[in-house]
């Protein structure tokens, strides 16, 4: 069914591990924010290295951020959101491709997807292998599936409390998850290396100490931006740093984030 807004919505809609708010406040964010510019100009190079077969269905894709970033890089992008205010802002960036709904209600023939992003998306996912499998199914033999996640266990705050998560990884349990699931990884790295310390003394340890008082919105507005004048350079410099590393397919040591290609083979 054609919603009014422009994007298509499916006949049955199910519970999200994430917050009610969450699409309006990362609109707010993502067009002035360092990280989600650098995680869009990281996802482009790993499909420079990495092609896709075919369209990138984007699932969980929030408001559109990343497929609109991967189509003007020329990569062609579905955008599946089931949360209806994120289907409608993929649509105010000027996606074509929207559908409302998750993987599973979406209702995709076995076997018809050759490219599949799940971009900050699994960690929110009780049974992430369970999930993994399921879109194992609907991925054609070889389809690679390009996906983000937030790394190690011990950054755990309460951030990711508030955003629903279900946990964080490392590279060997995101490998083993994926493995698990029918997927072979072709590159796996941690990124925003320099991240690590800062998301630690600033958002862990306050956590863990009961400091952490201010809401997620004030946070996070403060965190997304990389300031000014020399801040702003050595942030930029960092990052590049950690993007040419990586363009080169090596492999960053930690991070606050991980990022994996994986190809679609026979279930174990």
């Amino acid at each position: 069914m054609l919603d009014p807004a422009g994007y298509w919505v499916a006949p049955s809609q199910a519970p999200l591990s994430y917050p009610a708010e969450g699409n309006e406040h990362c609109f707010a964010l993502e067009d002035g924010s360092f990280w989600f510019r650098h995680r869009n100009a990281v996802l482009a190079d790993m499909l420079r290295l990495f092609p896709p077969d075919g369209p990138m269905f984007d699932i969980g894709g929030g408001n559109g951020y990343v497929a609109k970033g991967l189509e003007a890089e020329g990569f062609p992008c579905v955008l599946v959101e089931p949360g209806p205010q994120g289907a409608a802002n993929g649509v105010k960036r000027g996606l074509k491709n929207v559908v409302c709904a998750t993987v599973e209600g979406a209702n995709f023939r076995p076997g018809s997807i050759g490219a599949a992003g799940l971009f900050d998306v699994v960690e929110h996912i009780e049974d992430d292998v369970a999930f993994l499998r399921s879109l194992h199914s609907l991925m054609r033999p070889g389809g690679r599936l390009y996906l983000t996640v937030p790394a190690f266990q011990m950054l755990w705050s309460s951030e990711d409390d508030y955003a629903g998560h279900h946990r964080r990884y490392s590279t060997r349990t995101l490998t083993g998850s994926l493995s698990k699931a029918g997927f072979e990884v072709e590159y796996i790295s941690y990124f925003f290396w320099f991240l690590t310390l800062p998301v630690f003394l600033l958002r862990t340890l306050p956590s863990f100490l009961g400091l952490r008082k201010q809401k997620p919105a004030e946070n996070h507005a403060r965190e997304h931006s990389a300031g000014s004048g020399l801040v702003s350079r050595v942030v930029d410099g960092l990052l590049d740093f950690e993007r040419g590393r990586m363009r080169q397919k090596k492999r960053m040591p930690l991070g606050g984030s991980c990022i994996a290609v994986a190809r679609r083979v026979a279930l174990p």
